[in-house]
């Protein structure tokens, strides 16, 4: 068998045996016992209702994997991506182009495969645990919204990536690497002014107590922010959050009007004093300069890949390209993902107790940060007692008692 075949069934099935096992531990690790830290706030009932929100979630992503590995491999080894290809060069277009229609046509058949799934993840397990706000009309926009978005976005952006391996010789890479970096970079600006407004309407706050505490707290930390925003999340979910958005004076901050309704004015102070935690340990800029990184070191490892023709031969090509050497090289790439990913989880996790801390010293409101975390956890149905393994591959948070604990650690010295 081809040794690259060999090599991607096993990290397809592999990385999905893993999977399973970090499901069926974190099904075991549901503890029946109410945390004694959430007494004061959850309901037996309540609690109750939270592990079979984990449990339905759970198997239903264990039902998703199962399908998705079925397909996949059976499109691999039934030569699926070389229909695509066979179809795509029909139209006898330069390679650009054929690489452009190639990745639409794949892309088409990962969304219709998806979509069920969306659907019923949307309408049925977060409409029964009531979360979901959308409607039929909302979901159909977003994707037809996401879809011209990808198209407008994602393909300038790729087609000069082709161009760039196709004209530039060995450093090609390099190049793509630094044009890649530059388009992340603009649309961190771009986004919250024209991207983010397609989906959701951004309202100011208005002026009352909540407002002045806010930017009271953001003039003693020196912190610039353009403005206060509110976000209309409820239109489509009752979960609450909060976020910043932009760079340097062009901060902004946004909370979900689900979370205005839930939190008081000292619990929203607190959790906008975390996030401001992160912004002053420059853990945006850390973990973004650490993804230039790596997506550099991606682009390298993927110019050295380009048109190898076993690893075509795997995928039972008739001809060879750039734009399949991108597709290809990521299922040979995933086993580096995963163990970027933990690396990158565990930095994020540090991350938040440093921004916790930060949030105890600068505003005093330790009560109100363990409150509001707690709040957070109830309205979001959150597993309080999720297994180590599964913390350890896959969250980029704390589990919410290690930070109480942590925070109340913290206020006692």
């Amino acid at each position: 068998m081809n040794p690259y075949l060999t090599f991607i069934l096993a990290v397809l099935i592999l990385g999905y045996l893993l999977n399973l096992v970090v499901a069926i531990l974190e099904l075991r690790s549901l503890d029946p016992e109410l945390p004694p830290e959430f007494s004061d706030i959850y309901s037996r009932e309540k609690y109750r209702q939270s592990q079979r929100y984990t449990r339905v979630s759970t198997r239903f992503s264990q039902v998703h994997d199962t399908f998705i590995l079925v397909i996949t491999i059976t499109f691999i080894l039934a030569g699926g991506f070389n229909q695509v290809d066979l179809m795509a060069r029909s139209f006898g277009m330069s390679p650009i182009p054929t690489g452009l229609l190639f990745t639409g046509i794949l892309a088409l058949l990962s969304t219709i495969i998806g979509l069920p799934f969306s659907l019923y993840s949307t309408f049925v397990i977060e409409e029964r645990f009531g979360f979901n706000k959308t409607t039929l009309k909302i979901f159909l926009l977003d994707l037809v919204k996401s879809v011209i978005l990808a198209l407008c976005i994602g393909g300038p952006l790729l087609a000069a990536v082709l161009w760039f391996f196709q004209a530039a010789g060995n450093l090609a890479w390099f190049y793509c690497w630094m044009a890649v970096t530059v388009f992340i970079l603009i649309l961190q600006f771009l986004a919250p002014v024209l991207i983010m407004p397609l989906f959701n309407k951004f309202t100011p706050l208005e002026d009352g107590e909540l407002k002045k505490r806010i930017t009271d707290y953001a003039q003693v930390q020196q912190f610039a922010i353009k403005g206060i925003y509110t976000m209309d999340g409820s239109k489509r979910s009752t979960r609450l959050n909060a976020f910043f958005t932009g760079f340097g004076r062009f901060r902004r901050i946004v909370f979900f009007d689900t979370m205005l309704d839930k939190l008081n004015t000292d619990e929203i102070v607190a959790v906008l004093a975390h996030e401001m935690g992160h912004f002053k340990h420059k853990h945006i800029f850390k973990m973004m300069s650490a993804s230039i990184l790596q997506m550099g070191i991606m682009f390298y490892i993927l110019s050295l890949f380009l048109g190898n023709e076993q690893l075509f031969a795997a995928f039972g090509m008739e001809h060879i390209s750039i734009y399949g050497s991108l597709f290809f090289f990521g299922f040979l790439y995933a086993p580096v993902s995963t163990l970027l990913s933990i690396f990158f989880n565990l930095f994020s996790r540090k991350h938040e107790y440093e921004a916790d801390a930060w949030a105890v010293t600068s505003s005093g409101r330790v009560q109100g940060l363990i409150n509001g975390l707690k709040k957070l956890s109830v309205h979001n149905l959150s597993n309080l007692t999720p297994h180590p393994f599964n913390v350890f591959l896959n969250y980029s948070h704390p589990p919410v008692l290690q930070r109480i604990r942590a925070i109340k650690q913290l206020s006692k010295t």
